[in-house]
């Protein structure tokens, strides 16, 4: 994966999950959260800080899930490997471009 895509993928995530920070921390005090019962165990900012990186790690799927499916049909399938250079098992018989 190049290094332009993945920043595709992670920068508008990273700005995704700043937004969803404000906005879910703007109505929810972390000291009221309950996990199973039992309130969390973290401070206020380890409270922030957990939550922006799993909203960072969903929003990131996201991404991905949309750049994957914005690829066409022959960037998926191109085979990187030389004809000269493929296992005998590859099942890739025409050349690669």
């Amino acid at each position: 994966m190049s290094m332009q895509r993945l920043m595709w993928i992670a920068w508008p995530a990273f700005l995704v999950a700043g937004v969803l920070e404000m906005l879910i921390f703007a109505m929810v005090d972390p000291q009221d959260l309950h996990w199973f019962g039992q309130p969390v165990a973290l401070s206020r900012e380890g409270v922030y800080t957990l939550a922006f990186f799993v909203f960072w790690g969903v929003t990131m799927v996201a991404s991905a899930l949309t750049t994957l499916l914005s690829m066409s049909p022959f960037e998926l399938n191109r085979c990187p490997v030389p004809t000269d250079a493929r296992p005998d098992d590859c099942r890739k018989i025409s050349p690669c471009p």
